[in-house]
């Protein structure tokens, strides 16, 4: 049974020199950073109506195909479904898994591509799935549930790596479905939305601690994904780009 975590865990990827506003609109909750001189009531609108717009489209095309929101294997939309729709079904393919795995990453990337052409810093987390894009060096904590490695550990980012997704799955905290018992996987790659679905699938790999190493193989088999990291209790695997450091 997964523990249900309050949204302190936002505080691990919490920036001093930005301002954090948030918007929730139905099932998204995002938290938002951005440069203190940026931020103002026309910004948060505006990234308000960018949400309302991205699960307008998606809801008009559930309704229409419910295997869509459903399904648990690759789906393939029709040549007439929306962008985010293809997007978000693109990504999970390439992952194998059904597209509602990549829809976190899909809303947190669109919006942030909206704030980045408006903002040089960006910060946009949704449910543990973060877009960022940065001119400076980032730490970005590890939310790990029950392991001991939560609040103590960080990625380290460095501004040339971005604009980047930063994804996180856990069989162990959140409703998100998964059918491992990761206490975290991290999935790093250039697009939100690959990185969510491959953290899902990443996450289903992991039943127990020796099946951390060839879990972020498998995720850093999959073509653009450039780190991955997997915990469970006291015990971590890292491949790729990953530079930890303490929080």
């Amino acid at each position: 049974m997964k523990e249900y975590v309050e949204r302190s865990y936002r505080l691990l990827h919490r920036q001093q020199d930005l301002v954090f506003f948030q918007i929730a609109i139905k099932e998204t909750d995002l938290d938002i950073g951005i440069p203190r001189d940026k931020f103002n009531s026309g910004l948060v609108e505006g990234a308000k109506q960018e949400i309302i717009k991205i699960r307008s489209q998606l809801e008009q095309y559930i309704a229409a195909n419910r295997i869509f929101l459903h399904t648990l294997e690759p789906y393939q939309p029709g040549p007439y479904a929306p962008e985010i729709a293809r997007a978000i079904a693109g990504a999970a393919a390439a992952a194998g898994t059904g597209p509602m795995s990549a829809v976190a990453g899909a809303v947190a990337q669109h919006v942030g591509l909206y704030l980045a052409k408006r903002c040089r810093e960006v910060i946009v987390e949704n449910g543990g799935d973060i877009y960022l894009r940065s001119g400076k060096m980032r730490k970005i904590g590890v939310f790990a549930g029950p392991s001991p490695f939560t609040n103590r550990l960080a990625l380290e980012i460095q501004p040339h790596r971005t604009p980047l997704g930063i994804c996180t799955s856990s069989g162990t905290v959140g409703h998100s479905l998964s059918f491992g018992c990761a206490d975290a996987v991290v999935i790093m790659a250039p697009s939100a939305i690959l990185a969510d679905a491959v953290a899902t699938a990443t996450g289903n790999r992991v039943q127990n601690e020796d099946d951390l190493q060839a879990a972020v193989e498998f995720a850093m088999s999959i073509n653009s994904v450039t780190g991955a990291l997997a915990i469970k209790n006291d015990k971590l695997a890292a491949v790729g780009a990953v530079k930890l450091a303490p929080m």
